[in-house]
């Protein structure tokens, strides 16, 4: 990518209103993809997103809406993909045209279900699309405080370190700083296991487990995080750095972490599908947690906060028994 290159987003949510208004801090010309042509309607109408973030203005002169993926596609060098993941494979239903010139950047941190792969992995064998060609954003960085203009600080890794670099200039503003990484796999999987140790994190918090035991688990999550991301995709990396722990502690104890959120109505007492509703947002680490138990079930990696999360929310064995069993493992 180069400094002509359009840049698109595809998606409505929080996050990709966060990384349009990042972007446009750059004056950069936006090309926006959202399946509801109602919503762009009311978009144009507000000067903001009628759902998500609405205190956040744009200058619409300097964006252009599309509810055709393929005509977006065509239109775009850099296609920043920022759906829920279970919806990724419904929102590429209608593509036609082809990925394998774009630079396709995931902003999902899930996991595509019945594929159980990462994003990455997903445009790769179904789109033809390079490894080198596929860049992740990854970080501590909830699109609340984005909103709000507070520092955050995002990894943008890409197997080209060239192309994460000029995206990651892209994303440099006064409330964000960037660092590059070429662990596309690593920078993603702990992207969806995060979420999964967020939904333990809150379902302790619902069951009435302090800030001591919380310490512990996150403690014992980063060394989980390790052990599966090192025999999945085992390259050197730092695993303290801010897209793999930050992230993990940001969406454990953040008021804004919707996995947290979840976690903690599950402690509480709701069923899964009540808490859902209630929520009226995904939380990604209830796909992420079967899919992950699933590729695991071929690595076999130690993954007890992983297994307990999983035990809770399909197998509906009760919190409180499985958390007491968890902390048995715990040191």
């Amino acid at each position: 990518m180069n400094e002509s290159s359009r840049i698109a987003i595809v998606g409505g949510g929080s996050w990709a209103t966060a990384i349009a208004k990042i972007l446009r801090e750059n004056e950069l010309k936006l090309n926006w993809y959202m399946r509801n042509p109602d919503t762009i309607k009311q978009f144009k109408q507000l000067s903001h997103n009628p759902r998500y973030l609405t205190g956040v203005e744009f200058d619409l002169n300097q964006i252009d809406f599309y509810n055709d993926l393929n005509e977006l596609v065509l239109n775009s060098d850099v296609i920043i993909f920022a759906v829920p993941s279970a919806f990724l494979k419904n929102a590429l239903q209608r593509l036609t045209v082809s990925l394998k010139d774009k630079f396709i950047v995931s902003a999902i941190k899930g996991i595509v279900p019945d594929e159980n792969k990462i994003i990455g992995e997903f445009f790769n064998e179904h789109y033809n699309v390079a490894l080198d060609s596929i860049g992740v954003i990854s970080g501590p960085c909830h699109a609340e405080e984005v909103a709000m203009e507070r520092l955050s600080y995002l990894t943008i890794a890409s197997q080209d370190t060239k192309k994460a670099r000029s995206l990651a200039l892209n994303l440099e503003c006064p409330y964000i700083k960037t660092t590059i990484s070429d662990d596309i796999y690593g920078t993603e999987y702990s992207a969806v296991l995060k979420n999964v140790i967020a939904i333990a994190a809150g379902i302790c918090h619902g069951l009435r487990y302090g800030d001591n035991f919380q310490a512990v688990l996150i403690s014992n999550a980063i060394q989980e995080i390790k052990r599966f991301v090192d025999t999945v995709h085992p390259i050197s990396r730092d695993i303290k750095s801010s897209a793999y722990l930050g992230d993990l502690l940001v969406t454990c104890y953040s008021q804004f972490s919707r996995n947290r959120t979840f976690g903690t109505m599950i402690g509480k007492g709701y069923t899964v599908k009540s808490a859902q509703l209630e929520m009226h947002m995904i939380a990604e680490g209830y796909y992420a947690v079967k899919c992950i138990k699933e590729i695991n079930d071929e690595y076999n990696v130690n993954m007890p906060i992983t297994m307990a999360v999983y035990n809770i929310l399909y197998e509906r064995i009760s919190p409180t028994i499985e958390i007491k069993l968890l902390t048995e493992d715990l040191r």
